[in-house]
């Protein structure tokens, strides 16, 4: 049994029992139980009789002293906009999936079009195709798009030397230590940024890509340009939703709401339980990282206390690494299966 691969954005296949994703951590096969036809061939297959076809899901009560929500973030939907065809044209494709097709290990070991598996000779970027859009519910900025779709072209220009790269913008938000020189070393290199907003696209009978744009540092010109392959910058949506069963209150974007951003941005308005990363909104890696180590602080000093002891030390909050190993027991974190 062979289905589309998720982790490689439908662009290969895998089995019914899969490890999946080459550098998961541990190294251990699961079965898609949709998919499974029960044919029992893996059970005899394995050396270590650990497999069970019969099993059923089972409900766990966990007992903790705090909990830290870190649900993470989903991709805003790449068929939300008929104007971008709906998720339908062959060669327009997700940042995940440009991301696979430029790892070592890809789909199909190379940067090439899903239609025909040839190289592209243009690429372009639609950027905000997923946020600053009221249309989609998704009126805020998600911060990360700009510098992935910069990233990434400078690595197609070293994978592709010879294609065009094109990203279409309306504003480039170079927030970031270093992110502007970034944005500018792309710029030398080469890839070329059109500052205006993408109004539609066009599949051609080739296959390729036509994109109809207004121009807004051409007061408002249109144009239509031809690309092979199309990368949709789409944005960062909340993650597993789990508000209802903890209780906590959202914004009207749906990200778990922080009652103090900037004195506690980790503290949640219900006791014990705290929040990192992009379950509150769109960060960059950076900026989870440090949140993170933060709520394990926070976390750790709230156990220390509920334990009799001082809820917060120098050693906590110059020391969040610490935190998390020696609370490790007691800490239960709440993410994204």
């Amino acid at each position: 049994v062979e289905v589309r691969d998720d982790f490689e954005g439908e662009m290969g296949a895998r089995r019914a029992a899969y490890i999946p994703f080459t550098n998961a951590i541990p190294q251990l096969a699961l079965i898609d139980a949709e998919n499974c036809i029960l044919c029992g061939r893996c059970v005899r297959a394995c050396p270590t009789d650990a497999i069970t076809l019969d099993q059923e899901p089972r409900e766990e009560d966990v007992d903790a002293g705090t909990v830290i929500v870190a649900t993470g973030w989903e991709l805003t939907p790449i068929d939300a906009k008929a104007e971008y065809g709906k998720g339908s044209i062959t060669n327009v494709l997700s940042p995940l999936q440009m991301e696979r097709l430029l790892a070592p290990h890809g789909p199909y070991g190379g940067v090439l079009r899903p239609s025909d598996g040839k190289a592209p000779e243009s690429i372009a970027y639609v950027q905000c195709a997923g946020s600053r859009d009221r249309t989609l519910g998704v009126p805020y900025c998600s911060r990360v798009c700009c510098m992935y779709a910069i990233k990434q072209a400078m690595l197609l220009s070293g994978a592709l030397p010879m294609a065009d790269i094109t990203i279409y913008y309306m504003d480039i938000r170079a927030f970031g230590k270093g992110y502007e020189e970034f944005y500018r070393s792309a710029k030398a290199m080469g890839i070329e940024f059109v500052k205006g907003k993408v109004a539609r696209l066009r599949e051609n009978p080739d296959q390729s890509v036509t994109v109809r744009v207004e121009r807004i540092d051409q007061a408002g010109q249109v144009e239509e340009r031809q690309h092979d392959v199309v990368v949709l910058s789409l944005g960062l949506a909340p993650g597993e939703d789990l508000t209802a069963l903890l209780g906590l209150p959202t914004g009207d974007d749906g990200f778990v709401d922080v009652p103090h951003p900037k004195d506690a941005p980790c503290h949640t308005s219900a006791e014990g339980i705290f929040v990192a990363g992009t379950a509150t909104g769109p960060k960059d890696i950076v900026d989870t990282i440090v949140e993170a180590g933060a709520a394990a602080a926070e976390a750790s000093a709230y156990l220390r206390a509920a334990n009799g002891g001082p809820s917060t030390s120098s050693e906590t909050t110059a020391a969040s690494d610490t935190s998390v190993t020696s609370t490790a027991h007691d800490t239960t974190e709440v993410s994204a299966s």
